[in-house]
């Protein structure tokens, strides 16, 4: 199917691993161009090398610490012409009321929560005065499926949830669709890793992983695929009117008891 996507401009953050790239890939196979922008300039230039070898598109790299108001600021100023914004750098690790303390929670919703808000705020401004635009915040079924032992990612997802359907109720009046997407667990190559650690640790064999994750939806986590696919979709316009929602992707994990 073709989406529509060729010659548009896609900026994605977090973008050199994980999730990020997954979705860089599957914008550069329609076409898009890319900006990608995370903290580690080594990653970046990894990820350019390897998008390049398989891509005919342009790749363009910025190493920024976005959890800083600044730093948004530079990106937007330095690549105003985005056509697609996928936010998606920051991740909050797990813990209760009594482990997460003031700094550490700040630290999480700096780069993540505000993060997103600064960096919407930027680009809504540019998009506004085209009258056509697409952000995606990749936020994360925690919002949903709310759990006590992880307050701040709990909390800052949910707000990041309420964020996205306000902003995305009014952003059609000037041509813009915002949306949320909400991953459950996805198997990146970091949480390959975990999992083998964790094998390697219960069962004193790293290759039992898989029973580790049996019990999820369909026996198995979330290939990154079907988040990047989703993201593809909901930025085309064969998602034209798609705005102020949620997209869910945990094979229902939300709703088990």
């Amino acid at each position: 199917m073709d989406l529509g996507l060729n010659g548009r401009t896609a900026l994605i953050t977090g973008g050199s691993k994980g999730i990020g790239y997954a979705i860089a890939e599957q914008l550069a196979s329609e076409g898009c161009n890319l900006i990608l922008i995370a903290r580690t300039m080594a990653d970046l230039e990894r990820a350019r090398e390897n998008l390049l070898r398989q891509y005919a598109v342009s790749v363009r790299i910025r190493a920024e610490d976005l959890s800083k108001e600044s730093a948004t600021l530079a990106v937007s100023a330095a690549f105003p012409e985005v056509d697609i914004l996928v936010n998606n750098a920051g991740a909050i690790r797990h813990g209760g009321i009594e482990e997460v303390d003031d700094k550490l929670w700040r630290s999480y919703w700096d780069l993540k929560v505000f993060g997103y808000i600064n960096l919407t705020r930027a680009y809504y401004a540019l998009m506004k005065t085209r009258q056509r635009g697409v952000i995606i915040n990749i936020i994360g079924a925690g919002g949903e499926r709310l759990n006590a032992k992880y307050i701040a990612g709990a909390s800052g997802n949910a707000s990041l949830m309420a964020f996205t359907k306000a902003l995305g109720g009014v952003s059609p009046d000037h041509g813009i669709r915002i949306i949320g997407l909400n991953p459950g667990s996805v198997l990146t190559e970091k949480k390959m890793m975990a999992l083998l650690g964790e094998a390697k640790e219960k069962f004193g064999d790293s290759e039992r992983w898989p029973e580790l994750i049996k019990s999820m939806p369909f026996g198995r986590a979330i290939k990154p695929v079907e988040i990047s696919s989703m993201v593809a979709l909901l930025a085309s316009d064969l998602s034209g009117y798609t705005s102020g929602t949620i997209v869910t992707i945990d094979g229902g994990a939300s709703n088990r008891k």
